[in-house]
């Protein structure tokens, strides 16, 4: 049985996998948010004693595993895989800053150095077909970071504080990485309208008061997500739309 020419059994393999990966994303959460490191043999020790596994996150990981295979499929060679690859590796980590950003108003450093990391090998990796895209990549880390560290200058300027933090501004630094100039750009833009609706509801539902701060992460984090699953000129032509009030055609 096959579902868009791929074989049911990949999606079955897939949201096996995410199950396992989103255990670990539980316990990455747990131990980052105590600063603790994530490579421990406490970690099968846990396991057999008193770790208590989130299904909510194995389950939304799993489900991820699952669409990204769907939209993304499976192709015959590994570079043209690359897609797929880096976004099954980049899903968990994104789950991760939204909870932990969530909880603690915090972007681990050890995250963001990790897709760095990550983010320079796909570069890497991609450059091997197509130089371009890899300067592409570069471009897109210069741009996200740089975005940030302006508004945060600027917010210093004017507001007397920082308007974002520097967790925010190496998470969008490494996500540019992943996504390249023009969709980090898209990103940027659909985390502040995001992040708009979304403050705005929290005050009116009084989940969040005002003197309370909201951290940005979790909108960088839904943004990117809607990047990987919508077509880059969908999402282009909604923003133009929005920013210009409809005039845009």
């Amino acid at each position: 049985m096959y579902i868009r020419d791929v074989h049911i059994v990949f999606y079955i393999v897939a949201a096996i996998a995410g199950l396992f990966v989103g255990l670990f994303v539980n316990w990455c959460i747990k131990r980052m948010s105590k600063e603790e490191p994530v490579i421990s043999k406490d970690f099968i020790t846990e396991l057999k004693t008193n770790f208590k596994p989130n299904y909510i996150i194995m389950l939304l990981t799993s489900a991820i595993y699952v669409t990204l295979i769907y939209v993304y499929g499976i192709k015959e060679t590994i570079i043209a895989n690359l897609d797929l690859v880096k976004f099954m590796i980049l899903s968990p980590a994104l789950i991760i800053a939204f909870v932990v950003d969530y909880k603690l108003q915090i972007i681990p450093n050890r995250l963001n150095l990790t897709l760095f990391e990550v983010g320079i090998i796909f570069a890497f990796l991609y450059g091997l077909s197509n130089v371009a895209i890899s300067i592409n990549m570069l471009l897109g880390m210069f741009a996200g970071a740089g975005i940030f560290v302006l508004i945060t200058l600027i917010g210093g300027v004017v507001y007397g504080r920082e308007a974002m933090g520097f967790g925010d501004v190496k998470l969008m630094g490494a996500l540019g990485l992943f996504f390249g100039f023009s969709n980090i750009i898209e990103i940027t833009l659909m985390a502040f309208l995001i992040g708009a609706i979304l403050s705005i509801a929290l005050l009116v539902t009084r989940i969040k008061k005002s003197s309370e701060y909201i951290p940005f992460g979790p909108f960088i984090v839904i943004a990117t997500y809607i990047s990987m699953y919508v077509p880059f000129e969908v999402i282009k032509d909604v923003l133009m739309k929005i920013f210009t009030l409809g005039i845009y055609k």
